[in-house]
């Protein structure tokens, strides 16, 4: 059916009217239906609220109420806002809190955790004042008179400052996170590279061993050193949640610092046990060496004792024997080191070798000593003056520097110097006589040219001090 300008009901209008007392509420949706189905014309459109103002539904528009009611709304809808603001920048902040208090345990941070806790329960308490402003009123009923959406927009509006001033007090809060946050995040940044480093690193190890056993290599101490890192991977992998981020660090980078140390030795093996043979063959043939010169300190000492006092040689009558018990003793280490190559006892070996090294050195220096005395006491014997000109060249010219830029030497210069003029020339006349005590003479002129080597260095330090 068709309405006209004269004709302003439709029968499906009219059954509106009708209805009962209890289902006029629902009158306007029904309205809408049946002008949708029927097709009605603007003018029926428009008459229609005017039709049912005097059934006890609501008034569509004009009067006090219908203001109240609107400027109500309004404050619900900005308290509603407001409300949503500040509980997403508490669940922002949250998460800033969390982070850093799994990362940082200093006082500062357990301090901003107790204060954030604190902000929760005002956060709380506005919350709460807001759901109750509207809880308390519904905005919604037809009924609703002018004063009930005046105090509902009081109160709502008094809800929306209360929430704003929280938020302000939790945006200062935030802005005072930034130093401990800054620190969490650094922190939290380096947590999972850190993890894989170490991952990366034991995996590495874990081929260089297999790589050196490969080669023939037990390795059996880097294996075992590689297997005490199984346990620590596995807290790795338990994640900073259940360790901690500042020990899960700690432990991540500890790892893979141990791992690339069994991965560094495990690539060096080869090279170690090359090294070691090499130097198992080397001393080997220097033992065998210092054997001949040890059986050559005999004929040098009935040379010294031929020709010289008792005072040059006698603290080198034992050198021989000395030398041959030396060598005796490197052997069976070599013997040792030798064993524990072949057993690839790596750090045993190492020891053994360093030990005969030392003791080939302390012999060597004990068979040199012999001849190199019968060739100081050739010398004096030959020229004398030679080594008393030295002393005396290093004597005068220390006093040429105690004496630079000045009338007088200082007294702990010119003590020490004039003291080497007086032990010169009693070392002197030790030369005199039918048998004269080289070696004594020798030892003097060393002692004073020492005692002189002092004093220069003395002054050079104390001048360049005083620049």
């Amino acid at each position: 059916m068709t309405a006209t300008p004269s004709q302003p009901y439709s029968p499906m209008v009219v059954r509106a009217q009708r209805l009962p007392r209890r289902s006029r509420r629902r009158a306007p949706g029904v309205v809408r239906d049946a002008v949708t189905l029927m097709g009605l014309p603007l003018l029926a459109v428009l008459v229609l609220p005017a039709a049912f103002a005097g059934g006890g539904t609501r008034r569509w528009f004009g009067g006090r109420a219908e203001n109240q009611r609107a400027e109500a709304q309004t404050a619900k809808d900005d308290a509603a806002a407001a409300f949503y603001e500040l509980d997403t920048a508490q669940r922002d902040l949250r998460i800033s809190i969390e982070t850093i208090a799994a990362v940082d345990s200093s006082p500062a941070a357990r301090r901003a955790v107790t204060d954030f806790e604190a902000l929760g329960r005002r956060i709380d308490e506005v919350s709460h004042q807001y759901i109750s402003a509207v809880d308390a009123h519904d905005l919604d009923r037809d009924d609703l008179e002018a004063s009930a959406a005046s105090r509902a927009r009081t109160e709502l509006t008094a809800a929306k400052t209360e929430l704003g001033r929280v938020k302000q007090e939790l945006d200062r809060f935030a802005e005072g996170l930034g130093p401990l946050l800054g620190k969490a995040e650094t922190q939290l940044a380096r947590l999972a590279p850190a993890v894989e480093r170490a991952r990366q690193a034991l995996l590495a190890a874990s081929d260089a061993l297999d790589a050196a056993r490969g080669s023939g290599l037990k390795a059996d101490d880097l294996a075992t050193r590689l297997a005490t890192l199984g346990p620590e991977l596995t807290r790795l992998n338990q994640g900073a949640g259940q360790h901690g981020v500042p020990q899960t660090l700690e432990r991540a980078e500890r790892v893979t610092r141990e791992a690339e140390a069994v991965r560094a030795e495990a690539e060096r093996l080869p090279e170690r046990a090359a090294e070691i043979d090499h130097r198992l063959v080397s001393l080997r043939t220097r033992a065998q060496a210092l054997t001949t010169r040890t059986e050559q300190v005999e004929p040098v000492l009935s040379e010294l004792r031929r020709r010289f006092t008792a005072a040059c040689w006698q603290d080198l009558q034992h050198v021989p024997e000395q030398a041959t018990e030396s060598v005796r003793q490197a052997e069976r280490k070599l013997s040792e080191a030798r064993t524990a190559r072949d057993e690839q006892r790596w750090p045993d070996a190492t020891a053994l070798l360093s030990t005969v090294r030392a003791l080939l050195n302390s012999t060597d220096e004990a068979v040199s000593a012999a001849g190199d005395r019968l060739r100081q006491l050739n010398a004096v014997q030959k020229d004398p003056q030679q080594e008393i000109e030295r002393t005396r060249f290093a004597i005068r010219d220390a006093q040429r520097l105690a004496m630079a830029g000045r009338n007088t030497p200082e007294p702990r210069h010119a003590r020490p110097l004039d003291d080497a003029v007086a032990r010169l020339e009693r070392a002197t006349t030790t030369l005199e006589g039918r048998h004269p005590d080289y070696w004594h003479f020798l030892t003097e002129t060393e002692a004073v040219r020492q005692t002189v080597a002092r004093v220069v260095a003395q002054i050079r330090e104390e001048r360049g001090a005083g620049h």
